[in-house]
This record gives C-alpha cells, structure tokens and sequence, in this order.
C-alpha cells in the first residue's frame, strides 16, 4: 500500500464534489416528490454510486495503491470543505438553511458513508483483485 498522492485525491474529490453539486441543485427543478429536500437527498444517494466510482477510477489509473477507506474518507472530507466553502453559503443559506442543518443532517452522513464504501469497494475489487491476477 502506498500513501494518499493528495493532488490526485483532490482531482478526484473535485470531479465527485461537482457531479454531486450539479444532481442535487438539479433534483429542485424537477419536482417528483412532496419534500424537494428528502428528493435532492435521494438523487444524490443515487448519483453518488457512479460519481464515486468515477473519482476512484480517476485516482487509481495513475496506479495508485492507496488503502480504499483512506482514499475515500479523504474524498468524503474534501467534499466537505467544498460544501463548507461553496454548498451552503451559496445553495444552502439563501434556502433557510444553515451550517447545522445542513451537516447536522443524517442523510449528509448517510451519503457520505455510501461514499466511502464505494471507493473502498472500487479499491477492493478493481485494484486489488486486479494485482492479485496479474502474472509477474
């Protein structure tokens, strides 16, 4: 295992940051559901899944050998700096919300540990089984 390459991690983080931004604004103007906040938070748990595989698979075609869970809870805390310095000062608190309700929410959390679990599945599966199958 080799440690965390940050510039790539933050590439990686940005490109999920910005799909994840884009489906949960966009999820308010196509309204399905009573509550557009619990129909953002469901859009994003969906869109998440291939947003977060895509930030791995950035990451890991520089043959990176980062842990997953390191790899993705460092992703997850970058997202969280993005959405302290652009989400809810610009999307959030203009709706009524406020740094508490937004990261006291536990669909926030629930996300993120969606998040996490996909990167560590990516590593498990698409990096490590890749290694193991390789013919040296």
């Amino acid at each position: 295992m080799t440690s965390l390459n940050f510039k790539h991690a933050v590439i990686s983080a940005a490109t999920v940051y910005a799909i994840g931004i884009l489906t949960f604004v966009s999820s308010y103007f196509i309204p399905l559901l009573d509550d557009p906040d619990y129909q953002a938070n469901l859009v994003l748990m969906i869109a998440i899944i291939p947003a977060a595989y895509l930030g791995a698979h950035l990451y890991y075609r520089k043959a990176h050998n980062t842990n997953g869970f390191i790899l993705g809870a460092s992703m997850f805390v970058g997202a969280m700096v993005l959405d302290a310095l652009i989400t809810v000062p610009l999307v959030i608190i203009p709706n009524g919300g406020n740094y508490i309700s937004f990261f006291g929410d536990r669909g926030f959390w629930l996300i993120g540990v969606e998040y996490v679990a996909v990167v560590a599945t990516y590593w498990q599966f698409g990096v490590i089984n890749r290694q193991e199958n390789q013919v040296i």
